[in-house]
């Protein structure tokens, strides 16, 4: 009887465990998986608005909106632009996290508030932060930088920031290091404060400087972290659409591949063909996750 009972109480345990994996999982299922399968589909038929209410009777298409992605004039500087953009502002956003975990690592007065200071612009909504920038930087006198750079001799007239082909590039990765520095701060302190405080007293007693200890010490304790960062940031950075879509709208120079999905898919009502650069963006990404992981990670 006891084994019966141990046995029903395991069943129990069983479909109370499948009861509460199956809501997660079906919405999981029903918001990521089958829209990312359904996205590969679409792919490779063609999707318009005269068919958009019968998609599954589409005309397959195979590789055409594939070749018509990457023979269309905006691909090649897209392409180009995405990688600048993902690579600038994740190495930017990394290298100032890196920095402020540095700084808030060591002891001194207010320095909680200096950390709740930091984490402001990651915990703003991104539409908030956008707007904010878009009224800082604006192209007039009213802009807040124009005019306090005009009133220092800085400026003879207001500058552009974000309608000049290169420096609205600029501008958006350094949107991108500010807006995102702090959740690099946060792991790269956490893996700082767990480093062995002897080996610092160890290198104090042979001599080294500030600059040795971080060489030699930090750096190498930081490796698989900031490897890691440099990773998860890129992959994000990549796919980004909000933040280049609220600032320029993709424009002077700032077209990336998620703004030309959009243009395709709802601009253009070309649903094929969007789907195809989505699926271009994602090969692209998980390429270069494979030899970062397999030649950088060492995994």
């Amino acid at each position: 009887m006891g084994f019966l009972r141990a046995q029903t109480l395991q069943q129990r345990e069983a479909r109370l465990a499948y009861a509460l994996i199956v809501p997660t999982f079906a919405i999981v299922a029903g918001l990521i998986i089958f829209p990312a399968f359904f996205s590969i589909w679409i792919s490779f038929h063609d999707i318009g608005l005269d068919n958009l209410n019968d998609v599954f009777r589409a005309p397959f298409v195979g590789l055409e909106n594939y070749w018509r992605v990457v023979n269309d004039y905006a691909f090649p500087e897209a392409l180009v632009t995405s990688i600048v953009y993902s690579f600038g502002g994740t190495l930017a956003s990394v290298s100032v996290g890196l920095m402020a975990a540095l700084l808030l690592n060591q002891r001194f007065h207010g320095r909680g508030l200096v950390r709740a200071i930091f984490l402001f612009s990651y915990v703003a909504p991104v539409i908030s932060a956008a707007f904010i920038w878009r009224w800082v930087f604006d192209p007039t006198v009213r802009g807040v930088a124009n005019w306090t750079l005009m009133n220092l001799g800085v400026l003879s007239e207001p500058l552009a920031w974000f309608g000049k082909t290169g420096l609205a590039l600029a501008m958006v990765i350094v949107f991108e290091a500010w807006r995102y520095f702090p959740f690099a701060m946060l792991m790269i302190l956490a893996r700082l404060q767990a480093i062995d405080a002897t080996l610092y007293e160890a290198a104090v007693v042979d001599g080294a400087n500030l600059w040795n200890k971080f060489r030699h010490i930090t750096l190498p304790e930081l490796r698989y972290v900031l490897g890691t960062l440099f990773l998860l940031r890129l992959m994000w950075t990549f796919n980004k659409f909000d933040d280049i879509f609220l600032l320029t709208s993709g424009g002077f120079g700032t077209k990336v591949l998620p703004i030309l999905t959009y243009e395709f898919s709802f601009k253009l009502f070309d649903f094929g063909r969007g789907a195809a650069t989505a699926m271009v963006l994602f090969i692209t990404l998980i390429a270069f996750m494979f030899v970062y992981v397999r030649k950088v990670l060492e995994w």
